[in-house]
């Protein structure tokens, strides 16, 4: 009978270290998903309004993003890609694919890069029919 009671313990306790091991597999693979990138890159304590046309719009995971034509004062323009939430997040809030469409004038409030290039953060957009969306 103690032949069957250890070889029963053993079992049980191969079971465990199996368990312990897919679980630590799991953790394992679960952290690149919570490694994001930084939002260090936008100062998120200015917020710079943007007025322009919106050339291109990129509805694709893990961010959504829209370029904006702005005009430069010299008869010209300069585009800013400007980052938006995950599609998820923004069709949970009211967004759809095609609510910001390419060739529409939106102003756009952004949270600018920190080293200065044309682009940022989405705060809020304002739609050629006046509805405002958060970003």
């Amino acid at each position: 009978m103690d032949a069957v009671f250890s070889t029963y313990e053993r079992s049980k306790t191969m079971r465990y270290a199996r368990l312990a091991f897919v679980f630590a597999v799991i953790l394992i693979l679960a952290c690149p998903v919570q490694a994001h990138h930084s939002f260090a890159m936008f100062d998120k304590n200015r917020v710079v309004k943007v007025k322009g046309v919106v050339s291109k719009v990129e509805w694709t995971n893990p961010h959504v993003f829209i370029f904006v034509d702005v005009p430069d004062g010299k008869g010209g323009s300069t585009q800013y890609a400007v980052e938006c939430n995950s599609p998820n997040v923004l069709m949970r809030t009211g967004w759809k694919a095609n609510t910001v469409k390419t060739g529409e004038s939106v102003s756009i409030d952004i949270y600018p890069l920190r080293d200065g290039r044309h682009g940022g953060l989405l705060d809020t957009v304002t739609l050629a029919n006046g509805k405002t969306l958060k970003g």
